[in-house]
């Protein structure tokens, strides 16, 4: 069944639906209804315009090209899975929450609490602005996606991030089993008490990153303008740029061509730092 053309603002306009096209439809209006598509399965969603609240509820096999999640569309998707979303603007806080196999590209995503508690997840020639992205989600595979935003993938776990920008702080935290591959990440106090992440080809900047860490490994990466470095961290770590400062890495040893400032007055803190040039 194809639904086309309509408008709806109804309580629940499309309860429990299986296996319809909605295409060219708005959800808006004076009755202010909301859970338009709750308990519904197979469902693909065309053009379309949602302002009006969680509309994608407990959802299964569901895909949106080319639509519109407005800042009034809050808490859009939760406790679904199977879900593919294309070329679609999602603006409401709390868009995505417990859901999980999910692809997404080419979206633009303005939303505080995106993402929480997600599993299975690629996004592809994405941008997002929000704070406390992705937080406790695990296995994200993100290709080329761009992040302005605070206290971004904390808790995350078994994810890999190839060819992003990150403009976020407090990013990383206690996050496990992460690989960076050819990112940039700039922001204070980076990957704090994370296990098991690896930066490769990787430019990072900011104050204060990667300490208190364990299992990190950095390949041929850059560090600017970031001083305190590796404080009480576990870290094996080829530098290919001068550092400001390194402070008390916990052990391992570090690679760089140069350094301003090394500060080893922690006897516990046993870390080798190798000075190339």
């Amino acid at each position: 069944m194809i639904v086309e053309n309509r408008t709806f603002d109804m309580e629940r306009a499309l309860y429990g639906s299986s296996g319809i096209v909605v295409r060219n439809c708005t959800f808006d209006g004076p009755a202010d209804g909301e859970s338009a598509l709750k308990e519904s399965r197979d469902i693909a969603v065309y053009n379309s315009f949602f302002n009006l609240r969680y509309p994608f509820w407990h959802d299964t096999g569901l895909k949106i090209f080319d639509s519109e999640l407005t800042q009034l569309c809050r808490a859009a998707l939760w406790y679904s899975c199977g879900i593919e979303i294309t070329d679609t603007k999602l603006h409401g806080i709390k868009a995505l929450r417990e859901c999980s196999d999910i692809q997404m590209q080419g979206c633009d995503i303005l939303s505080p609490e995106f993402g929480w508690f997600v599993h299975n997840i690629a996004m592809k020639d994405c941008t997002v602005q929000g704070e406390y992205f992705m937080m406790r989600s695990d296995h994200l595979i993100f290709d080329n996606v761009q992040l302005e935003g605070k206290y971004s993938f904390q808790y995350i776990t078994d994810s890999v991030f190839e060819n992003c920008v990150f403009h976020t702080k407090d990013a990383l935290w206690h996050a496990k089993n992460v690989t960076v591959r050819n990112s940039v990440l700039s922001g204070e106090y980076l990957a704090w008490y994370c296990e098991n992440v690896t930066f490769e080809n990787c430019r990072i900047s900011g104050t204060q990153p990667l300490c208190y860490c364990k299992g990190l490994k950095l390949v041929n990466c850059e560090l600017l303008e970031a001083d305190l470095c590796f404080e009480k961290s576990e870290v094996e770590a080829e530098i290919c740029s001068p550092v400001v400062s390194i402070k008390n890495p916990l052990s391992g040893r570090i690679k760089v061509p140069s350094v301003e400032e090394l500060i080893q007055d922690d006897p516990q803190a046993k870390g080798e730092i190798i000075v190339l040039a």
